[in-house]
């Protein structure tokens, strides 16, 4: 017996198993609002001593934006939609520590943002969220000597996955 008729009955039921309407379901439809299609991101403010934080985070965000979902980062006044942020806190957290040394070992950089996105031809809020945080780690100590930046660019990036994603599971 040939096993195309078997891999194609797997197709078909897994298919079937599957909504049109992502928001009822399993679906390989798109996440995000239909009639939005393009996106004006401003630079985020910056509440924190970190400067330059917020060039690094609205950066990410948008690249993220462009390489996951369809939509369009344009200019301010083109736009369907608005997404706004600012940066509320950036902090650094001590993971491990050397036990002969009492040197820090592992850093980790925490960076915690409130957010809204709102379509602007209608006023209407999309998705708003209050200390939406993401972080990564870096280790400072020999031989590995990793910078500061290392661990904000990380969790720069992992910001910006989790809130486009933020942004797509909100559909």
């Amino acid at each position: 017996m040939s096993p195309r008729p078997l891999v194609i009955g797997v197709l078909v039921g897994c298919l079937a198993g599957c909504a049109s309407d992502p928001t009822r379901g399993y679906s390989f439809a798109e996440t995000m609002p239909q009639d939005v299609k393009t996106v004006s991101i401003p630079v985020f403010e910056n509440y924190t001593y970190d400067l330059g934080l917020e060039a690094l985070v609205t950066e990410a965000v948008i690249k993220e934006l462009q390489r996951s979902t369809p939509l369009k980062v344009v200019s301010r006044g083109a736009a369907d939609s608005e997404l706004k942020g600012i940066i509320t806190k950036s902090e650094l957290r001590r993971l491990s520590v050397q036990q002969k040394t009492g040197f820090v070992q592992e850093l980790g950089v925490i960076i915690t943002v409130d957010f809204e996105w709102k379509d602007v031809r209608s006023g209407e809020m999309i998705i708003s969220r209050r200390e939406f945080a993401a972080a990564d780690t870096f280790v400072p100590s020999n031989p590995s000597g990793e910078r500061l930046d290392t661990g904000r660019v990380g969790a720069a990036n992992r910001l910006a996955r989790d809130l486009v994603w933020e942004l797509r599971s909100n559909w």
